[in-house]
């Protein structure tokens, strides 16, 4: 039995997760994913490995931009299969590509603007990758099933979901596959989650594999203690409301802002912080926040205490909620300290970059940085000390307290990676380890290596194996 595996992207690299799997002429992506590291966004542009319309099917392990955002390109160019996730995940997809095909849009509109005022032609950001109505023609695409549902690809194929406790609806994929007799099993890590972090349930663990395709986005680290996160936050809130400057958060939309307001609504009922005007300056972030309300039987056992106690951690005093323009501009003129969590998370796009442009230059007010910040990303620069940063083609020194709290991560760190590994009672006939900045993969191959005396390599984008 040979098994096709090629490796289209999140190799040596953080964003554009994308595999395909093929056997028998049938070909299967696990995921579709957008870059987001500045050097490498021109991927996005440019024509699929292998043509949308070869395509049979497309699973999807979670929301995140890096993991779907190509589906209405997929779509525009010739796809006409299922694509495959949980019912969560059918509905917060949703949100993220219309979301994402407005800012494309929005920002090609701006950069056209500001060339032609400088009277100077822009390259292909002047024109989106995807339009509002591209990403509607995508979304009835998207096929729901169940965790632990096995989804029939072909008579030879199957794959079932598992929850990846990663984000809301997130997914481990296994494809079961049979041929004259023989059988094999590759597992998909997809974002692997961590344990005991408030809201979702832990990652699924395996018992056996034949092949593993493994996340390793904090594989050379270990997160701080769950503890350190409200010690650490309340401190910075505390101090920066003492100087009188805002604290503003740069947060993904899509579980990293509900869990920011799972902290602060606990911090405030202990007492442990001012009730400050708390604002989610993000439609997404507030839609998806909705999604979360309706879909409790994903939650951990502390979560649904709660609300059945009538204590959702998504609604709590002075919490608003700004969907329109005009309300995110309003947040300039509040006086005295207010927190601001806005998208996107790696500062790349969104009204983030507005309230930077507000307080990076002021000495008194914190940026917060509660996620991953990948390499070229605006925030990648903040966080490593830049002493200016461009935001709207300006220029704007950097004086505002700049600080991160690791303990919010969705990820595993190598510790908890190496225990989602250690549930396997086989040896896995080889390791690919992926998602991953090129240092940290390699580090983390190594500490498999040696933790486990395994066969694990790392891909190079567009390598391809031979699954015997």
């Amino acid at each position: 039995m040979d098994i096709r595996l090629r490796f289209l992207g999140a190799t040596k690299n953080v964003t554009g997760s994308s595999y395909m799997v093929e056997l028998d002429g049938l070909k299967f992506l696990v995921d579709c994913g957008f870059y987001q590291e500045r050097e490498l966004k021109s991927r996005n542009w440019g024509p699929f490995p292998i043509p949308p319309k070869d395509i049979d099917a497309v699973l999807l392990t979670h929301a995140h931009l890096d993991h779907c955002g190509l589906l209405p390109k997929l779509v525009k160019e010739g796809f006409k299969g299922h694509v495959y996730c949980t019912n969560a995940t059918v509905e917060i997809t949703r949100i993220v590509l219309l979301d994402s095909a407005h800012i494309q849009e929005e920002d090609a509109a701006n950069k056209r603007k500001r060339h032609e005022r400088e009277g100077r032609k822009g390259p292909y950001p002047e024109i989106p990758l995807y339009t509002i109505d591209d990403a509607k023609k995508s979304l009835p695409f998207l096929y729901p099933v169940n965790y632990e549902e096995e989804v029939e690809l072909s008579d030879n194929i199957k794959a079932t979901f598992y929850d990846a406790g990663h984000i809301l609806g997130s997914s481990m994929i296994k494809f079961q596959i049979s041929k004259n007799g023989e059988k094999r099993t590759i597992i998909f890590s997809g974002d692997v989650g961590r344990w005991n972090v408030p809201i979702l349930q832990d990652p699924t663990v395996f018992d056996y594999a034949d092949y593993v395709i493994v996340e390793s986005t904090y594989g050379d680290r270990i997160h701080e203690d769950q503890g350190h996160i409200e010690e650490s936050l309340s401190e910075i809130i505390n101090s920066t409301r003492k100087n009188n400057g805002n604290i503003a958060i740069p947060s993904f939309a899509i579980g990293r802002t509900q869990e920011v307001l799972y902290y602060l609504n606990k911090l405030l009922y202990q007492k442990k912080i001012p009730h400050l005007m708390v604002f989610v300056d993000s439609p997404m972030a507030i839609d998806v926040t909705e999604v979360f309300k309706h879909h409790s039987e994903l939650f951990d056992k502390d979560t649904i205490k709660l609300i059945l106690r009538r204590e959702s951690p998504f609604d709590f005093p002075n919490l608003k909620l700004t969907r329109t323009v005009s309300e995110s501009k309003a947040i300039n003129n509040i006086k005295g300290t207010s927190i601001i969590i806005a998208g996107s998370g790696m500062c790349n796009e969104g009204r983030i970059k507005h309230h930077l442009v507000q307080n990076i230059s002021r000495p008194e007010s914190t940026i917060l940085f509660v996620g991953y910040q990948a390499e070229g990303t605006l925030g990648r620069q903040i966080v490593d000390g830049n002493e200016e940063v461009r935001i709207f083609g300006q220029m704007h020194p950097v004086r505002a307290r700049i600080e991160q709290i690791q303990g919010f991560s969705a990820h595993g760190d190598k510790e908890e990676l190496i225990k989602w590994l250690s549930g396997l009672e086989n040896r896995p006939s080889h390791v690919f380890v992926t998602h991953g900045e090129s240092e940290v993969s390699n580090k983390f191959a190594e500490i498999i290596r040696e933790n486990k005396n395994w066969d694990v390599s790392v891909p190079n984008y567009m390598d391809e194996a031979i699954l015997s």
